[in-house]
């Protein structure tokens, strides 16, 4: 016999159960594949809105140990911002005036390194026609050949340039907008972020999300360290060697060390042909690509982790990957971009039972029991801040 309480949760005579219908594992991941591309071509289409935001979150998790730096000492939040964005101006200004000094000073010098380019390639061709027949080109002729180019592409080049001025300027303004709101709104935004988890739940996803503002903060707090060091390191090594131009090509690879990994390969190879143009010695251009092989080893092996730690454990082959999804879906933006969003797809992956598993694959080496786990006991700042958000409910 049953009870009472139990036929009221029976289901009326007649009427049966709907089933649980189960895909198979070919369809599921099918879905997925569809998702997956669905994805992909959604990233590629919005990039002219995306790239802008993501930069501007990147910026906002970097600026937001500052700003409430500034809001404790009593500014209003407004001012605090405002502030915040001017740093962020006087630096890049700093950055593109010490930069474009070392580079008016390398377009000075240009004239003559044609001069010696042009004799460098005569001599060149001179040995491929001694030891392989081949036939020479004019120097007349190539300059005939570079000037149609010239006049041929010049158009284009004009209105790429002009096209790519805009939009850069128009970005800027875009990110230093989203910025300001990003700061300005950031509790209102959290607490919307809330009000789609449940609230015995939503401990775990501040502690996610704490965990992603850490994970950011110290790549990016040590990218700029890693910059730093590694101009000082190619400038030493450079200026040993007597290569021309040495700090602008020091600056200059390690700016582009952002890029990981083909970075460093671009920072090299200018200088190499440089310095071979300049004194005709293959064994000097192999040891300028030496010294940069040099800090490349100490940088990815000691520099960097002793700086970041195992904030960022990406292994290489996923971190190869991310480049190659991020050059192909937003040119050298996305690889700039690529090891930050794996960084907090990483993050995310980790947090969750169900997707832990993938966390682990992205990951350097094998870890401990994870401490961003929810079950583990959250540091007393986030007990804190939780406490604080529910009062304000």
């Amino acid at each position: 016999m049953l009870t009472p309480a139990a036929q009221h949760h029976l289901p009326p005579s007649g009427h049966k159960p709907s089933p649980i219908v189960k895909q198979t594992p070919v369809v599921q991941f099918a879905f997925f594949l569809l998702g997956a591309v669905l994805l992909v071509y959604s990233l590629k289409v919005l990039d002219d809105i995306l790239l802008p935001l993501l930069f501007s979150a990147v910026f906002t998790l970097l600026l937001l140990p500052i700003c409430r730096w500034l809001e404790l000492r009593g500014l209003p939040r407004v001012l605090a911002i405002i502030l915040c964005l001017l740093l962020v101006l006087a630096i890049f200004a700093g950055v593109i005036l010490g930069f474009g000094s070392q580079l008016a000073q390398f377009k000075s010098e240009l004239p003559k390194l044609q001069t010696k380019m042009m004799e460098f390639f005569t001599q060149a061709q001179e040995w491929a026609h001694m030891k392989f027949g081949y036939k020479p080109m004019s120097i007349d002729d190539l300059k005939e050949t570079t000037v149609k180019n010239l006049k041929k592409s010049g158009g284009s080049y004009l209105g790429t340039t002009l096209n790519t001025t805009t939009a850069v300027l128009s970005n800027l303004a875009q990110v230093l907008i989203y910025i300001f709101c990003l700061l300005l709104y950031r509790d209102h935004l959290r607490q919307f972020m809330f009000r789609f988890v449940a609230p015995d739940k939503r401990t775990s996803v501040l502690h996610t999300v704490d965990n992603i503002q850490t994970v950011v903060q110290a790549y990016i707090s040590g990218l700029l360290k890693v910059i730093v060091i590694v101009a000082i390191l190619n400038g030493i090594g450079l200026l040993a060697l007597g290569v021309k131009f040495a700090i602008f090509f020091a600056i200059f690879a390690s700016v582009l060390a952002i890029i990981p990994y083909i970075g460093i390969m671009i920072g090299a190879t200018v200088p190499a042909i440089i310095t071979l143009v300049e004194t005709g010695s293959p064994v000097q251009a192999a040891l300028v690509i030496g010294v940069f092989v040099v800090v490349q080893f100490l940088e990815g092996n000691f520099i960097t982790p002793m700086i970041t730690g195992s904030q960022v454990s990406i292994n290489p082959l996923a971190a190869i990957l991310a480049l190659i999804l991020g050059a192909e879906l937003w040119g050298t933006p996305g690889m700039i971009l690529s090891i930050p969003l794996m960084a907090v797809a990483k993050v995310v992956l980790d947090a969750n039972k169900a997707t832990e598993p993938w966390g682990f694959l992205l990951g350097d080496t094998a870890e401990g029991e994870d401490s961003t786990k929810p079950e583990n006991n959250e540091p007393n700042s986030v007990q804190k801040l939780w406490r604080r958000l529910l009062n304000k409910e």
